[in-house]
């Protein structure tokens, strides 16, 4: 394709396919050196940053090439709406996918797993041992089902969202991700689930 290959944009946290450009030799190395995609843009026949004009920047995560060679991968963060047009996507579609938020919540507790800074909660929790964080999951799960048996349904959220906080601890705590959950629950839903 006269040295240009596709350049597919996908957003990091929410992996919704954002946009699709061209990149060249020299736009690649750009957006390799500076950490934001910069195209070649066909159009105006010169390499194009995306964002230059409306600040809305796509700010790098990772680049990969296909089985081929022949397409680019890159996952960003974007910053603000990445279409022309001012819509989230190229193809009108909102970049909102809040379930995609537990992963990077999972990313965060296990780095506060591995570095334990001073001063966060996650850390109290992990220095409390395994007995604690148990008995925290238990709490929030009480206090869960009162909320939905005798509460409002803002209090069921809130304290839903603190039972899913501390059990994602917990399972940090033995070794294990949310990913873990999500793949049992994967397994279940097959057709070939038999109940241990």
């Amino acid at each position: 394709m006269d040295g240009l290959v596709p350049a597919i944009i996908q957003d990091n946290e929410t992996c919704k396919v954002l946009m699709l450009g061209f990149m060249n030799k020299e736009a690649y190395e750009t957006t390799v050196k500076t950490g934001k995609v910069t195209f070649f843009s066909r159009t105006k026949n010169r390499l194009w940053t995306k964002g230059e004009e409306s600040g809305n920047f796509l700010q790098v995560v990772s680049i990969k090439s296909d089985c081929d060679h022949d397409t680019l991968l890159i996952q960003v963060e974007p910053v603000g709406p990445v279409c022309h047009t001012g819509t989230d996507t190229c193809w009108g579609e909102k970049n909102d996918e809040p379930v995609m938020f537990l992963k990077s919540l999972q990313d965060f507790i296990s780095k506060r797993h591995e570095e334990m800074p001073e001063g966060s909660y996650t850390t109290s929790l992990f220095q409390s041992g395994i007995n604690k964080i148990a008995q925290k999951v238990g709490e929030e799960a009480v206090e869960t089902v009162i909320e939905a048996t005798n509460g409002t349904n803002e209090r069921l959220i809130y304290e839903g969202a603190d039972l899913l906080y501390h059990m994602i601890v917990l399972l940090t705590s033995k070794g294990y991700r949310l990913e873990d959950l999500a793949r049992e629950l994967q397994e279940r839903h097959s057709k070939t689930w038999k109940k241990h």
